[in-house]
């Protein structure tokens, strides 16, 4: 069940989907969190996402998947390894109907931190 309240936090919006669709946000929140075990969860644009100073990767449920947000450069640097999915400039769709690419994710969330703290370090 999908509603349009805004989420306060992780639990908040993972409720408002089936369980096989919670399990896959679980998941997901698993690997993100271990790439990045800095970060901070938080939700941004109604979604989960996770930040060092700034957002790195968001991640939501749809109908028929899981939207996987690296932004442009995580999508970029990954395009080949991602061309078996449906992409856009910054974000890639994970169907139901397949595993997840939890090693795929792991990587692309270790590139993104290491953007940040790249970035951070030229301050």
């Amino acid at each position: 069940m999908i509603t349009n309240d805004r989420p306060n936090n992780f639990n908040d919006y993972m409720r408002r989907f089936p369980k096989a669709v919670q399990q896959r946000l679980r998941t997901m929140r698993a690997a993100i969190r271990k790439a990045a075990p800095k970060a901070e969860e938080t939700i941004s644009y109604g979604v989960p996402a996770f930040k060092l100073d700034r957002i790195l990767v968001w991640f939501a449920a749809h109908t028929n998947h899981i939207g996987f947000y690296p932004g442009a450069s995580g999508i970029a640097a990954f395009k080949k390894e991602l061309s078996a999915y449906k992409s856009a400039k910054g974000s890639v769709q994970f169907p139901y109907d397949e595993p997840l690419p939890l090693a795929l994710v792991a990587r692309i969330v270790t590139f993104r931190v290491g953007e940040r703290l790249a970035k951070k370090k030229k301050k």
